[in-house]
């Protein structure tokens, strides 16, 4: 069965750091988009970033570009969210979601697979 399992989130300061991790399972990442997506309370889910291997470059919504920095470990079969700098409005549960073909986009419905979801609280 093909999964996608998260981890990293947590409650971190303001100003605070933390790294998201996603990992496929029963496939590769090379051979998927993957995408972050959050959803705060009350709001709906928004795409955050997304790297994908027939991306150019990875997609940063506007509210994350320059703070939060996506990668992956081909090794590892790992997607990553660096979060920098981070503030209050990116509390949210934070999503990774894949799809095929490799290209990247903010609509969610265009992704099959999501993973569970983990908590990313920014508070003092």
């Amino acid at each position: 069965e093909v999964q996608l399992v998260e981890s990293g989130g947590g409650l971190v300061q303001p100003g605070g750091s933390l790294t998201l991790n996603c990992t496929p399972s029963g496939i590769t990442v090379h051979e998927l988009a993957i995408g972050w997506f959050r959803q705060a309370p009350g709001k709906n889910r928004e795409a955050v970033s997304c790297i994908a291997t027939s991306q150019g470059a990875p997609y940063y919504a506007d509210s994350v570009r320059g703070r939060f920095t996506i990668s992956r470990d081909i090794a590892e079969n790992t997607v990553y969210l660096q979060m920098d700098r981070l503030k209050f409005e990116d509390t949210a549960v934070y999503y990774c979601a894949a799809r095929k073909p490799t290209l990247c986009t903010a609509n969610a419905a265009m992704y099959g697979l999501w993973g569970q979801g983990t908590k990313v609280t920014v508070a003092s």
